[in-house]
């Protein structure tokens, strides 16, 4: 051992918690503020005990981290901070390596303290704070970073057709530690299909679900929800409506009250459908559109109508997934032929009245003549079966023979 220098070994009990105790030298010839040696130079005071203590630092992807070494009765000895590399960065206060990112903020015999701005992955790990006495000894600050979730994206993986199924993927391509999605639909949540891939020290994550689809879903909210705790308990939400693709469905909406003669028809074809049809076409069945017609995308309009434009108007639409139509009948009424209709109506029933009340009359009539002739030639039938039993009933007498035996030949 050289001349004028002192070693102290104390257990790590005597040194304050949690700091770790380190072997240091002492030199006679002291820094200032330094206290004075005991004349024996076989006992230090506890004081001499010079302790490192280093800080592990969790910080934000982007954020700024700070990293501190906490010294106990620092004596000036070279201290040294290293990064993960073990690239020298700061070397007794003075900057080592050209990194502007890292700044020497505090520089005490109690704590050495620097920032790192701007903080990415790939600085994670271990700094090392060195205190080089006669042996080179350290404790390290763990840096971690965080890397929330941005926004999840949606893909839609095959489209939504009506009477079909449509297959969603949501995805969180960057997250440290790995983040949770959720489906939620009508504030249910929708269990999908996790899968999960490392990329360096990040992850990607991603959650697929399959549904069935209607025309009634066209339009229905959905929501993919990311959770991670960097978040502090906030969700990262992309909100997702549906888009279902349908046929066509027409209904033509027909005018109010009866059309005359002169009057205007206007009619309506309302269409639904995704793809919404751009091309509505109006016709007129087994006959060609009148002269006066005006067509306005949906709208149909024939000015001064007459009996000449009666018949039956058709309206069509169709999109990639099918066809449809409707027909509206026009039947244009002459206003003299509904008055004379109208007077002619009681006529036609009084003579009906009276065709019945005649036919009525002749059956009668007939039935009465029937039965009289009926009964009159049984009346005559009657009367000559009588003349004809006193005839012989006479014949009987005359020739001397008994009415009851002559009746009784007869009866044989």
């Amino acid at each position: 051992m050289s001349r004028g220098r002192r070693i102290c070994v104390i257990p790590c009990k005597f040194c304050p918690a949690p700091a770790s105790c380190i072997i240091i030298s002492k030199t006679l010839l002291s820094f200032p503020g330094s206290p004075p040696l005991s004349p024996n130079m076989r006992q230090w005071p506890f004081s001499n005990c010079q302790a490192v203590q280093a800080e592990n630092v969790t910080v934000l992807e982007g954020g700024t981290a700070q990293i501190s070494c906490r010294l106990q009765n620092y004596d000036g000895s070279i201290v040294v901070i290293q990064n993960p590399r073990r690239q020298t960065l700061f070397f007794n206060g003075t900057r080592a390596l050209k990194d502007d990112r890292f700044q020497m903020v505090l520089f005490t015999p109690r704590l050495v303290r620097i920032t790192l701005t701007n903080v990415s992955v790939s600085d994670e790990g271990g700094y090392f704070c060195q205190l080089y006495t006669d042996a080179t000894h350290h404790q390290v600050a763990t840096l971690s970073v965080s890397v929330p979730p941005d926004t999840p994206t949606v893909e839609e993986k095959q489209e939504a057709v009506e009477g079909g199924e449509v297959e969603l993927t949501c995805v969180s391509p960057r997250s440290k530690p790995a983040a949770t999605l959720r489906w939620i639909r009508n504030g249910r949540e929708i269990p999908g299909v996790v899968s999960q891939q490392e990329n360096g020290k990040t992850f990607s994550v991603s959650s697929t679900i399959q549904i069935p689809v209607e025309r009634k879903d066209n339009g229905a909210a959905l929501s993919c929800e990311a959770i991670h705790p960097a978040l502090s308990g906030q969700k990262r939400i992309r909100h997702y409506r549906l888009d279902v693709s349908f046929a066509p469905s027409v209904r033509i909406v027909p005018p109010s009250g009866i059309l005359r003669e002169g009057d205007s028809l206007s009619l309506t074809c309302s269409v639904t459908g995704n793809p919404l049809p751009m091309n509505i076409q109006w016709s007129k069945i087994n006959d060609t559109l009148p002269e006066r017609a005006e067509i306005s995308g949906p709208t149909f309009q024939i000015s001064r109508l007459s009996q000449s434009h009666n018949g039956t108007y058709l309206c069509q639409a169709q999109n990639n997934y099918g066809r449809a139509a409707d027909h509206y009948t026009l039947l244009v009424y002459d206003p003299g032929a509904v008055v004379e209709t109208h007077s002619a109506v009681p006529y036609a029933v009084v003579g009906g009245v009276l065709a019945l009340l005649v036919f009525t009359i002749i059956c009668v009539l007939i039935v009465t003549i029937w039965c009289s002739v009926r009964q009159k030639g049984s009346y005559l039938t009657h009367e000559a079966s009588g003349l004809d039993e006193h005839g012989e009933v006479q014949e009987a007498f005359l020739n001397g023979n008994d009415a009851s035996q002559g009746k009784k030949e007869y009866l044989l």
